[in-house]
């Protein structure tokens, strides 16, 4: 008996009536045994002692998308850096908010 292949389907993509595009220079991410949730925001400088994020999304998904999200980040940062260099990550205090929230 030989495997069947199933035909290759194709990807339909389309917005919603109500997407829209933002910039996120924060993100933060919560964990259940269900679930992921990303917060995104905006940091401002408040003040020189106080950052302020101002969350504007918050996005659930599986643990398993979570894991498949992991994979195609690795996968376009190794080749962001492979055309562009290294991505040099300043090491500053990331803020922890408290409960299972974590910042970056």
């Amino acid at each position: 008996m030989t495997p069947t292949t199933q035909p290759q389907q194709r990807l339909n993509i389309q917005n919603a009536h109500d997407y829209r595009e933002d910039y996120a220079n924060s993100v933060m991410v919560k964990g259940t045994l269900w679930d992921m949730q990303f917060l995104f925001g905006r940091i401002d400088q408040t003040s020189p002692e106080t950052l302020e994020v101002r969350q504007f999304a918050a996005i659930y998904v599986s643990p398993q998308q979570a894991k498949a999200m992991l994979a195609i980040l690795q996968q376009n940062v190794a080749e962001y850096e492979r055309q562009f260099g290294t991505i040099a990550i300043a090491p500053v205090a990331s803020p922890l908010i408290p409960g299972s929230q974590r910042a970056c």
